[in-house]
């Protein structure tokens, strides 16, 4: 058997992530990149997750500077083992402090690490991209 590599386009991405689920968020800090799991929602197009308010990553996608933006990306994985098949989205754009009211009605999404995280980011996609790895 042997396996081919397909590009997706970006609403075949959207797709594959729209019931939500867990991702990986990553981004610059001080002592270099990192990332993070994350629970998240697809609301409107955009990325939703919670984070602690100044934690790490708070820190680290904050800027400081009014209108500077930051940008961060955000990987889910789909991947059977046992199939040795899968797929891979990556969504890069800025990052955005939301508060829960500007979030669409059943916007909660649950904290991954806890209950003290209660802000909301959002990330705004600039780039979609996807990988599905298929097995013939």
């Amino acid at each position: 058997m042997s396996t081919t590599l397909e590009e997706l386009d970006e609403k075949e991405c959207l797709r594959l992530i729209e019931q939500g689920g867990i991702g990986r968020v990553a981004f610059g800090e001080a002592t270099g990149l990192t990332v993070f799991p994350v629970n998240y929602r697809l609301i409107d197009g955009q990325v939703v997750f919670r984070i602690r308010k100044g934690g790490t990553m708070d820190q680290g996608i904050s800027s400081g500077i009014d209108d500077l933006e930051v940008k961060i990306a955000f990987q889910v994985d789909h991947i059977d083992e046992r199939n040795r098949d899968g797929w891979t989205v990556l969504i890069q754009g800025p990052a955005h402090h939301v508060s829960g009211s500007e979030l669409s009605a059943g916007a909660d999404v649950d904290s991954w690490a806890g209950s003290d995280r209660d802000h909301y980011i959002r990330i705004a996609p600039q780039r979609v991209t996807g990988r599905k790895i298929n097995r013939i």
